[in-house]
C-alpha cells in the first residue's frame, strides 16, 4: 500500500509540474537596486510560502492565476497578480519605510517585563494543533572546504499547549551528499529535529534575556518601527563590562496584538574580541554566530515561517585546530490547521537526517520555498559529484 502511495505521489508531482509554469521573482530595494533577502512570498491559490534568498530570488510553480503577497518587516507590502508576470525572471521593487528616526519609547514598565508578556502571549496565540510542511537545508564546512550537504521535505504535526508543545515528524523526501565527520556531528549546537519546533514555539532562544538576572547583564531599549506603525522594535545588547559570549538581540513585535513578528540574534565582533581565547583540548572559540526567526499572522493563524542559523568556530584538538562552520535553514512552505493521518511506525524519531537513506521522488528542492543561489548550487553539485 505504501509503495502504491509513493507511485501515486510521484505521478501526481510529474503531472503537476508538467502542466504548470515555473516563475521567478527577483525582489529588489527601490532606492538601492540591491536584492532583498528574507522576503516572504505567499501564493494565495496554493497557500504556499516562499522566502527570498541572498540574491532576492524566489522560484515557484503555478498552474493558473493567483494573487501573490510580498511582505518584509522593513518594506511596504506588495500584492501582484501572477497573470501579469512573465514566465522568466520578474523584478519587483520594494519601497523601504525604514529611516534613521525611529524614536525611543519610554515606558513605565521595564522593557524586560514587556518582553515577558509579549513572549507569553505569542506562545498562547501560536496556532496548535497544526501541520507545517517544512523544507530544510544544511551546509557543513570544515577547514575552509564544504564537506556535507543535506536538504529535506518534512511534515511537522504540532500538538500540545503553551510550554508543552510537541511534534511528530514525517519525512517526505530527502537527500544528502558528502561526508559527515564525527567532529561536526558532536558540534551542531542545539540542532535536534525532535525538539527544534518546540524550541521555536516556546521562544527558547530568548531565555538568556528573560531571566531575572538579565537586567544586570543587558541593556534593554524599545524603539518605534518606522517601517510599520503597528510594530515596535526591542534591542537588547550586552553591557560593556560583559566578559562572556552573549548575543545582541532584536525583536520586532506587533504592539497592538502583542505578538512577535521577527527575532534575530548575533554575537557582535566587539563581544567576540573581548572574550578570552580558550586553549583547552575540546574547547571551542566561536567567531561567528547568528540566528533569525520570522513568524506570520494570517487571519486567525499565527505560525513559524522560517528560521536561519549560522555558527562558525575553531575547535581545539590535541594536535591541531579544526575550523567548523554550519549553516541551516527552515522554511514553512505550507501551513494547515488540519491534522494528517499517519502510522506510529512512520514517525521519524532520529535527531537529524544525516543517516537517513536518500528518498527522491521529485525535484522538490527547486520549488520548496528557498531557491539555491548560484554559489550554493555549485557547492551542491560538487558534493554530489564527489559522493557519486
Amino acid at each position: 500500500m505504501k509503495q502504491l502511495y509513493l507511485l501515486f505521489l510521484l505521478a501526481f508531482s510529474v503531472s503537476m509540474y508538467g502542466q504548470a509554469s515555473e516563475m521567478t521573482l527577483i525582489l529588489k530595494d527601490t532606492e538601492t537596486n540591491l536584492p532583498v533577502e528574507d522576503v516572504t512570498v505567499y501564493i494565495l491559490k496554493t497557500k504556499q510560502t516562499l522566502l527570498s534568498n541572498v540574491d532576492g530570488k524566489v522560484t515557484f510553480v503555478l498552474n493558473g492565476s493567483s494573487n501573490i503577497q510580498v511582505t518584509h518587516s522593513s518594506y511596504a507590502k506588495v500584492t501582484v497578480r501572477s497573470s501579469a508576470l512573465q514566465k522568466t525572471d520578474n523584478t519587483i521593487y520594494l519601497k523601504s519605510n525604514i529611516n534613521d528616526l525611529d524614536e525611543i519609547i519610554v515606558t513605565k514598565q521595564h522593557p524586560q517585563k514587556i518582553l515577558k508578556s509579549i513572549v507569553a502571549n505569542s506562545v498562547k496565540k501560536l496556532t496548535v494543533p497544526a501541520r507545517l510542511k517544512v523544507y530544510s537545508r544544511e551546509f557543513f564546512k570544515m577547514d575552509g572546504n564544504y564537506t556535507y550537504y543535506n536538504d529535506g521535505l518534512m511534515n511537522f504535526q504540532l500538538f500540545g499547549k503553551d510550554k508543552n508543545f510537541k511534534s511528530n515528524i514525517l519525512v517526505e523526501q530527502n537527500r544528502s551528499f558528502g561526508l559527515m565527520f564525527d567532529q561536526i556531528n558532536a558540534d551542531v549546537l542545539g540542532y535536534n529535529l525532535n525538539d527544534i519546533m518546540q524550541n521555536y514555539y516556546n521562544f527558547k532562544y530568548l531565555e538568556p534575556i528573560l531571566d531575572n538576572g538579565a537586567k544586570k547583564e543587558y541593556d534593554f531599549l524599545i524603539k518605534g518601527y518606522s517601517a510599520n506603525q503597528d510594530y515596535n522594535m526591542m534591542i537588547v545588547t550586552p553591557l560593556d563590562n560583559n566578559k562572556d559570549l552573549r548575543d545582541d538581540f532584536k525583536i520586532i513585535y506587533d504592539w497592538k496584538k502583542k505578538i512577535i513578528i521577527e527575532v534575530s540574534t548575533v554575537v557582535s565582533p566587539t563581544t567576540i574580541a573581548n572574550i578570552k581565547e580558550k586553549k583547552a583540548i575540546g574547547s571551542k572559540n566561536i567567531y561567528k554566530s547568528l540566528f533569525k526567526n520570522i513568524y506570520r499572522l494570517d487571519g486567525e493563524n499565527y505560525y513559524l515561517v522560517s528560521s536561519k542559523e549560522e555558527i562558525g568556530f575553531e575547535r581545539i584538538d590535541k594536535n591541531k585546530t579544526t575550523d567548523i562552520e554550519v549553516r541551516n535553514y527552515f522554511v514553512t512552505t505550507n501551513f494547515s490547521n488540519q491534522n494528517y493521518s499517519y502510522k506510529e511506525s512512520e514517525v521519524f524519531k532520529d535527531k537529524t537526517l544525516y543517516n537517513k537513506k536518500n528518498t527522491i521522488l521529485s525535484t522538490y528542492w527547486d520549488v520548496s520555498g528557498l531557491t539555491a543561489t548560484e554559489e550554493e548550487q555549485a557547492i551542491i553539485n560538487q558534493l554530489q559529484e564527489r559522493t557519486n
